[in-house]
């Protein structure tokens, strides 16, 4: 895979010294007419990162852990550290070595319930973590052991224990491999709170939670876990499922998530000085990214495109996920009438196929451009150089996040308008 970073002022400032009308348009239509990429190239937007950092970070009310699976780049981390994201959770030694190596002051939390002894000590002893998640006795004994120094049981460790709840109100259900059930969980967080210097409960309401209520029952769960065990709880960790707006997907406000939070949370029988944390992930990286594709053909109402299913459209292809769309050649697309399309990747595998459907002009054909939106969560995570495709260029945007939209929309009605007008001239 290959990341060719072009600099914003190299690039645009090579087109101002040539007097190219797009020097300081800097959004994906300008990017189409200015390269007429024959590969995708992923559109960066770091303000809006750091615009959803400093949200999480002045509204929650609590400590916010970014989800580094949902997307590892270092050039992001940095990005959500310098708008106050101090609090990492990553799921492998892999992400425990990247966030240390680019952010070696970050508080890492590694929070995946299942761990090797050897992840463990290594994050503990070379990397210094000491939060850990867990779901079952072996997984603490293999805590307490990976993290003893000479025999000597640590005693600064910061163990959440992960509650099964239900993810009905979730797009992408988190029920089923992960989290003691309701009835065990008691006895594990006795035996927790024996050997942790800060007990915490966690759980995870799914992807894309579509309603607050998600985090009231699950706190109701955790109350009963409390009461029946009847510990002292440090730390109330809600986990993700924070949601972003998709097509077919309009959530409501984040605040109404905070807030109910935060009621449930004050109203549970825990330490006075109790911590809160959640686990954004998909919230805060969401509009980091969107990417530009070329129709290479049309078949009916499939477009075949140069990404796919193996590069940034996983969810688009493997759980129907639907991206934002907005075509990039107001030139063309001028009569309005929308159409449904589907699209192909340009891998040679039939299961290169995103349904969609995506909403585009009918007039759509091979040569155009698109943009996907959205794509900063698990887009860039996922892709893959199956097939020998892979490659990526990386442009920084100045944009907001699929503004690119509006002005689309303003040019063809002006085009539509201008023609109307000749028409009735003559």
């Amino acid at each position: 895979m290959v990341f060719a970073f072009l600099s914003l002022t190299d690039y645009w400032g090579s087109l101002a010294l040539h007097n190219h009308p797009d020097a300081f348009a800097v959004d994906a239509l300008a990017v189409a007419r200015a390269l007429s990429p024959d590969e995708p190239i992923t559109l960066l937007r770091p303000h809006a990162a750091r615009r959803a950092a400093r949200f999480f970070v002045e509204k929650f009310p609590g400590k916010s852990l970014y989800a580094v699976k949902a997307n590892p780049s270092p050039a992001l981390l940095e990005t959500l550290w310098d708008a106050g994201i101090t609090h990492y959770d990553v799921a492998s030694l892999g992400e425990v070595r990247l966030v240390h190596k680019f952010l070696p002051q970050a508080k890492l939390c590694f929070m995946h319930p299942v761990k090797s002894e050897r992840a463990i000590a290594q994050a503990y002893h070379n990397h210094g973590v000491r939060a850990f998640s867990l779901d079952n006795q072996e997984e603490l004994d293999k805590i307490v052991r990976a993290t003893a120094s000479d025999g000597v049981r640590a005693g600064d460790l910061e163990l959440c224990v992960r509650l099964r709840v239900p993810c009905e109100h979730a797009k992408l259900s988190l029920a089923s491999k992960f989290g003691a059930a309701p009835d065990e969980i008691a006895e594990l967080l006795t035996a927790t709170r024996q050997v942790a210097d800060s007990l915490g409960i966690a759980f995870h309401v799914g992807s894309q939670a579509m309603s607050p209520q998600a985090y009231t029952d699950a706190m109701e769960l955790v109350r009963a876990a409390i009461v029946a065990a009847s510990v002292t709880v440090d730390i109330i960790d809600v986990g993700g499922g924070f949601p972003s707006v998709y097509p077919g997907m309009e959530p409501p406000a984040l605040e109404a998530y905070f807030e109910a939070i935060h009621r449930a949370f004050e109203s549970l029988p825990i330490s006075y000085s109790a911590e809160l944390w959640c686990e954004p992930g998909r919230a805060l990286c969401a509009e980091y990214a969107s990417l530009l594709v070329k129709v290479e053909k049309r078949r009916g109402d499939e477009l075949y495109i140069n990404d796919g299913a193996y590069g940034a459209l996983f969810d688009a292809a493997h759980v129907g996920w639907r991206f934002p769309v907005i075509a990039l050649n107001p030139e063309t697309n001028i009569n309005m009438q929308m159409s449904a399309f589907s699209f192909y990747g340009p891998t040679c595998d039939d299961m290169d196929h995103m349904a969609g459907p995506f909403i585009l002009p009918d007039d759509m054909a091979a040569g155009d451009y698109i943009e996907i939106g959205m794509l900063g969560a698990y887009g860039c995570a996922m892709r893959t150089e199956f097939n020998g495709f892979g490659d990526v260029d990386t442009i920084i945007v100045e944009d907001e996040p699929m503004a690119s939209l509006y002005r689309n929309v303003a040019a063809n009605y002006a085009g539509r308008a201008a023609r109307s007008g000749e028409a009735a001239s003559q």
